[in-house]
């Protein structure tokens, strides 16, 4: 009962829960025990314990009451709003610094924050409109409203691209989401705490972080720890976060969940992302640029080491599809094409946005994974979620953990020795001039493979492709090596056997031996209409 009696000291509003838990557990000796230091893992549990009394309470949403001269303001309004630097917390004091943001705009629902240390210290950290630069006219809050207020969310940084400079790498904003960044990489597609029935006809649910407990990084600290307090009407939980800036960028998520009631759907790890057009578009876009898009794919490891390349599309109708699987090795979403040439955008940079890789850490058992593509005409929207979605039932009162690593990265990892997809090209399979073309369903589709083995294979080898195709036929069939010496093309064209989606997987072989990771497209005749 050492560390729960410590934690008694550290942190208020838990401490009836603790008292009635171990009370009859408490010795003469703990006092003398009470000198040895917490533990992030210490700390972790009595948030859980928070969590799971709160779960067995009636759901009471965030306040959102802000005075009007918040909720009214504009985008322009809120950017012009800053924190300042000079008042970061442990400016001076650590390699890692946190800012703040302020309430308004689209951020309405407050965050607590708390920075604690491993010694038993526990210091709250109020909303202070001082804390602010306002470039442009000065926000008038009501004082008795000030007390109300907390943040919209939190930033860290941290030295790293450069020892002179403290780089923005990490930031909480909105709901349960967060973004992080590696060395040379600009922000992309987000993560979520968690997804509660993404694309389910009941609507979507979005638990939020609540309460961030901050512990406070040594002056020669190289990691960061964050606790989260996770809420919303069907589940609360308990998120520690092990951040290690570097190259690669890492993050080890632990997630206790304890879920008010059922469940339909659970999605664990989830990625947020946007696709609107690729070098695969079949529809006409009005743009200078020739993509548009902060992540092109997704990639899976399963349990038996297949790799699965997944191309995003951006299609005319919500589209779900998923992959069965059993203690899944890894998946993430993934931005492989780092060519500035195919994106012609000086300002957003989309070259530049991270890969993201969740790596569970023990078995998660069956389950699928789940990729969620929502129509769009803009990029501004979000459109495509990815998660992992347990098999078992998730039953009211329960208790489930989940831990991962996520990793940010560029095109390539370390651990996948297989060829990969470079590109896929979609095309109508008529040729020039054509007495009588084909109809628009049958489709002339052309898949390059890079990388593993491909790179040193000489052109007279017979390379095979295995391309199967759940509702249709293939035609002209072909393998060719491309003029740069390293990269092979599959071509072939599709004729579906009906207007239902054609669902295939295409991978190659030299004899026996697979080369490539396995290209999966779902390919639907009403995209081109």
């Amino acid at each position: 009962m050492l560390m729960l009696s410590r934690i008694l000291q550290l942190l208020p509003g838990i401490g009836r829960i603790a008292i009635a838990v171990g009370s009859i557990c408490l010795t003469a000796n703990v006092a003398a025990q009470a000198v040895a230091p917490l533990s992030v893992e210490a700390l972790l549990d009595a948030m859980a314990t928070r969590a799971k009394t709160l779960s067995s309470q009636t759901f009471q949403p965030a306040g959102r009451d802000l005075p009007t001269v918040l909720s009214d303001m504009s985008y322009d309004q809120y950017r012009r709003i800053n924190f300042r630097p000079e008042a970061a917390l442990w400016r001076g004091e650590s390699p890692f610094e946190v800012q703040f943001f302020y309430p308004g705009f689209l951020y309405r629902e407050p965050i607590s924050v708390r920075t604690v240390t491993l010694d038993g210290a526990n210091t709250p950290v109020p909303f202070d409109p001082s804390l602010f630069n306002y470039h442009g006219d000065p926000v008038q809050i009501p004082p008795d409203a000030i007390s109300r207020l907390g943040f919209a969310g939190l930033r860290v940084h941290y030295p790293l691209n450069t020892q002179a400079y403290k780089d923005e790498f990490l930031v909480f904003q909105g709901a349960s989401y967060f973004r992080l960044v590696g060395p040379g990489q600009v922000y992309g597609l987000s993560a979520r705490g968690l997804a509660i029935n993404t694309a389910e006809g009941s609507g979507e649910e979005f638990p939020a972080f609540r309460e961030f407990w901050l512990v406070k990084p040594a002056v020669d600290a190289n990691r960061f720890w964050l606790l989260a307090l996770l809420d919303s009407p069907s589940v609360t939980g308990a998120y520690s976060f092990e951040v290690i800036p570097g190259a690669p960028t890492s993050i080890m998520v632990d997630a206790r969940l304890f879920p008010r009631k059922d469940i339909q759907k659970l999605g664990v790890a989830p990625l947020t992302s946007m696709f609107f057009y690729g070098e695969n578009r079949t529809r006409f876009f009005d743009d200078f640029r020739p993509e548009v898009h902060d992540s092109d794919g997704l990639l899976m490891q399963t349990g038996g080491g297949e790799w699965i390349w997944r191309p995003l599309t951006n299609s005319p109708e919500l589209r779900v599809t998923s992959m069965q699987d059993k203690n899944p090795a890894g998946f993430g979403l993934l931005q492989r094409d780092r060519t500035f040439e195919n994106y012609q955008d000086a300002e957003a940079r989309y070259e530049m946005r991270p890969s993201l890789w969740i790596e569970p850490d023990g078995e998660w058992g069956d389950g699928r994974l789940e990729l969620v593509e929502i129509p769009t005409d803009s990029e501004t929207n979000d459109n495509v979620v990815s998660y992992w979605v347990p098999s078992a039932p998730v039953k009211g009162g329960s208790e489930l953990r989940f831990r991962y690593r996520m990793t940010t990265f560029n095109d390539r990892l370390p651990q996948h020795d297989k060829a990969h997809v470079v590109r896929t090209r979609i095309g109508w399979a008529a040729l020039p001039g054509q007495a009588n073309p084909p109809p628009r369903s049958k489709r002339q589709f052309v898949v390059d493979f890079s990388g593993g083995a491909l790179d040193s294979l000489p052109a007279a080898l017979q390379i095979t492709p295995d391309l199967q195709i759940n509702n249709g036929s293939a035609e002209d069939v072909t393998v060719t090596r491309l003029p740069d010496g390293n990269s092979w093309r599959v071509s072939f064209k599709l004729k579906p056997d009906n207007e239902g989606p054609v669902d295939m997987r295409l991978f190659l072989a030299l004899r026996e031996q697979r080369l490539s990771e396995v290209w999966n497209y779902v390919w639907s005749p009403t995209a081109v209409r």
